[in-house]
Parts: structure tokens; C-alpha cells; sequence
């Protein structure tokens, strides 16, 4: 009986307290890299002139609203760096019918851009607070879940230090875009269902041990990390439409967990069990609460008069069961013109890039680029520059583990390997049909919610390089070595890249040395 437990549900390493403090730590030296001088450049970097404006609508109206001239316009972005209200000085009653705004994104990224705004006011280093703290959330939760799926904390606290030194998972955490605010959404419902499936096979294996066996096995509750994975997930569709690539195919992983393990238990009709006893309460937590979640993020839309396509005034001319139908028909009529929008996005952009070139980092988005004239220590100039790029030994690395990963579940058919290699796939191979039906314009941050797969496959490829505790000690030091030198490469590189990613003030020569590619420039 022992045996079969170990099987399902190997122990976790023994210092629960190191446990927790080894990805503390490692989360405390990602949120200095990341808070440090947030709030630099005071400026409007790329799409913060559409997120942070929008932000500010929402915490002031509960609805996205029109700036004046456009959410492009110069002029409206130093108010808003300013944090003055007369932006919006045209949606203030009576209104003249050109302020509800038409956004392409639904509001729950907003929401939480515009709780910075809220708590340190409409600048820089409020619009970008949310995105800091949920990039250091996710260095928490990798680390976390690294260590769950490697029985390692080293591991884990190694999986925590690689996010937090890519780069371009650490300027998205330091910029008020939606992708970094959806990569911590995703990555918090996938850390729930890996901590789902321990639980649940251990409850397995207690039924195993103390009830008559049958053919299907039980039913074994309502699985509240599924529930909270599926509020998680519902939140990273909220923030972008993409987490709906995320969501549907962590569903299907979670329900061939569950029949793996009651195959793996010995139950003869393990799919069969898997169907009936859990699909039913994977409905609610995979598809109810996600939906419920989503919706709920409308709730200023809904609550508001003011918005795009709203129709508050027939909603509530016909009592409260014709505003509840005419709402959700405005609701879905609005829903299809943003999918319109998205199916018809191909405008040329210059730092536009194609799915296939991201993983070898070929086009990154340069956020700010400034000019400084001579004066600023350097007869030939400066330049402030904040470039949105991944840190290359860890990207190169990664596609290296990817392979391995591959080779690794054809031959073993690790769960750990498919879990890596699903996720990654689904953030990234949606993007070729868009490419290729669409010509739609993309560029390299939509990468951003690989990251954290690229580092698992990464840390994975590391244990088996260091092998189980039984393994020779010469193998162990060998690989040990080899995990620590790809460590130090990272570091080493991160920092070399440091001053393009912050916005630091260089002589123009330091700044063109640390452009690796020509498609960088």
C-alpha cells in the first residue's frame, strides 16, 4: 500500500520551511529588479497610452471613455502623466455623444492597472504597480510549482530565479501592457491544477486503501483547486481573449489527469470512471466559473450608462426582465465587433514579427527609445531605451529543453514533459493561423505567457541532467555544475541587457553594443 503511494504521490522534500523561504527569497530579488525606479521613464511607453488612459476611465467612471483628441494624441498623454481630470473634460454631463470608447480588450487587466492609479495616482509608477506585483507573484507561483512537479526546492528556487531574470518577462512587469497581467493569470491556474492533481490522487489512494475496489473508482469531491484554477483562468480570458486557448486546453489536461490516475491505481474502467465521476464537477470548475468570472468582469459595463453599445435607456425602459435581455444582447452584439476587430488587425506596424520568429527573439518591440543630446556625459549622446526582449541564454536554452522535453515524453510519456509541451504549444501555435488566415499584426510579447513553460522545460531538463537523489554523485555534481553555469550565463546576461530594459541614460555606444541582433535596432 505504501508502494502505491509513493507511486501516485511522491513526497514532497522534507523542510517545509525552506519550502516557503528559498522562493520568498528568490521572489524578494525579483521584486527589487522590478520596483527599482518603476516609475523611470516618466513617460507614455507603446499601448500604455491606450491601458493607462483606459485604467483612469474605469477607476473614474466604471466604463473606458474617450480622451481628448485621441488616446494617441500627445497632448493627452502628458495629462494623463499628470494625472489631470480634464482629460475626460468632454464626458462630463451633458454628454455630447462622442465620449463611450470602443475597446478591443475586455476590462479586467484595466481594472487591475487602475487599482495602482487608484492607491498611488495616475503616474508611471501607478499605472505600472500591477503589472510589478503580479510579475512578482508569478516568480512566487513558478517557484512554487517547480518545486511541486520536481520534488526539488533548489529546483524550484531555480525555476523562480530564471523568470526573474528574462528580460522580457521583466519588462512586461515593469509596463502597463495586458499580456504580463494574463501570462500571472495563466500560470496561477495551471500552478492550481498541478496542486489539483496531487490532491486528488491522494484522496485516490486513500479511497484505494480503505474501500471494496470497483470499476470506475470515486467520486472525489468538488476540488476546490480545480474551481479556483477555473476563476483563474476565467480571470486570464477577462484580461486578454487568448487565456480562452489556455483554458480550454488545461481542461482537457486536467480530465486525462484524473483517468490516468485511476488507471494508474489499477481501475478497470478508468476513462469511463474519469467521465462519470469527474467531468460532471469539471464542468463547474472548468467552464461555470470561468464564465462566471469573465462576466463578472463586466460589471461596470453593465452597471453604467456611459458605455460603448450600452443602450441603457431602451435596457431600462421595459422593467428588469427585458434589461437583463436587452443588456446581454448588447453585450454579445459588442462581443462580435471586437472578434471583427481582431480577425481584421493587419496594419503594418515596424516592430510587427511573425510566430516563428519569436522563440529565436528576432524582431523584440522597442517600448521607449529617446535621444539625449550631448551634454549628457558622452560628446556623441545618449540614449534612453526600454526594449521588450527575452534574455537569450535563457530563451536558446529553453528551445534546447523544449526538445528534450519532446524526446523525453516519447520515451517516458511523463506527464511533467506533456504538461510543458501543451502549454507551450497552445500559447504559440494559435498565433500561425492568425498569421496565416489574418496577415494579422503580432509582435514578440505575445510571447510573454510562454516564459514560465520555457523556464519549466528548462528546470525539468536541469533535474534529469542531476538525475534522482540515488544517482552516482559524480553524475549529481556534473549536472548540479551544469544547472549552476546556465544560472550565472542568465545572470550575466540579464545584467548586460539591464540598462536597455530600464530605461537607463547610456553613451549611444553602449547602447548600440547590446543590440545582439540587427532586427533589435
Amino acid at each position: 500500500m505504501g508502494s502505491t503511494r509513493e507511486r501516485l504521490v511522491p513526497p514532497m522534500p522534507g523542510n517545509i520551511l525552506w519550502g516557503w523561504l528559498g522562493p520568498l527569497l528568490v521572489a524578494a530579488f525579483g521584486a527589487v529588479l522590478r520596483f527599482a525606479d518603476l516609475g523611470r521613464p516618466h513617460a507614455v511607453m507603446f499601448d500604455e497610452t491606450y491601458y493607462a488612459k483606459d485604467a483612469f476611465a474605469l477607476i473614474t467612471f466604471g466604463v473606458e471613455r474617450k480622451a481628448l483628441g485621441s488616446n494617441e494624441d500627445p497632448v493627452a498623454d502628458r495629462m494623463l502623466i499628470a494625472g489631470d481630470t480634464r482629460i475626460w473634460e468632454q464626458c462630463v454631463p451633458p454628454d455630447t455623444g462622442v465620449c463611450p470608447l470602443y475597446v478591443a480588450h475586455p476590462p479586467l487587466g484595466k481594472w487591475m492597472i487602475g487599482v495602482g492609479e487608484q492607491l498611488f495616482g495616475v503616474d508611471p509608477f501607478g499605472w505600472r504597480f500591477a503589472a510589478a506585483v503580479t510579475g512578482v507573484l508569478s516568480i512566487l507561483i513558478l517557484a512554487r510549482v517547480a518545486r511541486r512537479m520536481t520534488r526539488s526546492t533548489l529546483l524550484g528556487c531555480l525555476a523562480g530565479l530564471l523568470l526573474a531574470l528574462d528580460g522580457l518577462h521583466f519588462v512586461l512587469s515593469r509596463t502597463a501592457l495586458l499580456d504580463g497581467l494574463l501570462t500571472f493569470w495563466v500560470l496561477a491556474g495551471f500552478a492550481c491544477l498541478v496542486a489539483d492533481r496531487d490532491h486528488m490522487r491522494a484522496r485516490l489512494v486513500d479511497w484505494y486503501e480503505s474501500s471494496p475496489l470497483s470499476e470506475q473508482g470515486p467520486w472525489l469531491g468538488m476540488r476546490p483547486w480545480r474551481i479556483a484554477a477555473g476563476a483563474c483562468l476565467g480571470a486570464a480570458c477577462a484580461v486578454k481573449w487568448s487565456g480562452i486557448f489556455f483554458l480550454v486546453a488545461f481542461a482537457v489536461m486536467s480530465l486525462v489527469w484524473d483517468a490516468g490516475a485511476r488507471r494508474a491505481i489499477g481501475l478497470r474502467r478508468p476513462y469511463t470512471g474519469a467521465l462519470n465521476r469527474d467531468a460532471p464537477t469539471a464542468l463547474l470548475g472548468m467552464a461555470l466559473i470561468p464564465a462566471l468570472t469573465y462576466v463578472a468582469s463586466w460589471a461596470g459595463w453593465f452597471a453604467s450608462p456611459l458605455g460603448w453599445g450600452r443602450n441603457w435607456a431602451q435596457a431600462t425602459s421595459q422593467g428588469p426582465f427585458y434589461f437583463v435581455f436587452d443588456s446581454a444582447r448588447s453585450w454579445l452584439a459588442y462581443h462580435f465587433q471586437v472578434l471583427g476587430f481582431h480577425n481584421g488587425l493587419s496594419t503594418p506596424h515596424p516592430y510587427q514579427s511573425e510566430p516563428w520568429q519569436w522563440p529565436l527573439l528576432l524582431r523584440p518591440v522597442a517600448f521607449h527609445y529617446e535621444s539625449v543630446k550631448p551634454g549628457c556625459g558622452d560628446a556623441n549622446g545618449c540614449s534612453e531605451a526600454v526594449l521588450g526582449v527575452g534574455t537569450p541564454v535563457i530563451w536558446y536554452g529553453a528551445l534546447a529543453a523544449l526538445i528534450a522535453m519532446v524526446a523525453w515524453y516519447v520515451a517516458t510519456r511523463d506527464w511533467r514533459a506533456g504538461a510543458v509541451l501543451l502549454a507551450y504549444a497552445v500559447g504559440w501555435l494559435p498565433w500561425f493561423y492568425y498569421a496565416i488566415a489574418d496577415n494579422r499584426t503580432m509582435y514578440l510579447f505575445y510571447a510573454v505567457p510562454l516564459v514560465p513553460f520555457m523556464v519549466l522545460a528548462v528546470v525539468l531538463a536541469a533535474g534529469l541532467l542531476i538525475g534522482p537523489a540515488d544517482a552516482p554523485p559524480n553524475r549529481r555534481a556534473l549536472g548540479a555544475a551544469l544547472a549552476g553555469t546556465f544560472a550565472l550565463l542568465a545572470l550575466a546576461n540579464f545584467g548586460w541587457l539591464h540598462p536597455v530594459l530600464t530605461g537607463e541614460v547610456i553613451p549611444y555606444q553602449e547602447w548600440w553594443r547590446r543590440m545582439l541582433l540587427r532586427g533589435w535596432v
